[in-house]
């Protein structure tokens, strides 16, 4: 499955796209400003399956007004996007994009955040279903 992940913020947005199985997450350009119809031209364009919004939870677990804004932002997408959109916790993913910009990755913060974010959903879908598996 094709996942657009997004790193949504109020001057731009990361993204990152997998590869049609789900193993891989690469960075795209980012878009600015934050606009859906953008986001909805790399579903199509990419055949996008499901496209996850990037949650900014405070450590503590609780979600401030970042948060709010990325739901809002969930919601417009879900108005217009022919396939599912979902937010995912984005703890610690502008930190991960920091230490691989110092390690040489030519993306934008933005989009590297997206593609740490995308690794992390990833991920979780692969222990999820081999838990049910079992």
């Amino acid at each position: 499955m094709r996942v657009l992940a997004l790193d949504h913020g109020t001057v731009r947005v990361g993204c990152a796209l997998s590869d049609p199985t789900g193993t891989l997450a690469t960075p795209l350009p980012v878009i600015e400003p934050p606009e859906p119809r953008a986001v909805a031209e790399l579903v199509e364009e990419h055949a996008v399956e499901r496209v996850v919004v990037g949650l900014p939870v405070h450590l503590s677990g609780e979600e401030g007004s970042q948060a709010a804004l990325a739901r809002t932002f969930c919601t417009e997408l879900q108005a217009m996007l022919p396939v599912p959109v979902e937010t995912y916790d984005e703890r610690l993913t502008s930190r991960m994009a920091d230490a691989s910009a110092r390690a040489g990755a030519g993306a934008a913060r933005d989009s590297l955040a997206a593609a740490h974010l995308l690794e992390s959903y990833l991920a979780g879908r692969v222990a999820t279903e081999e838990g049910s598996d079992e």
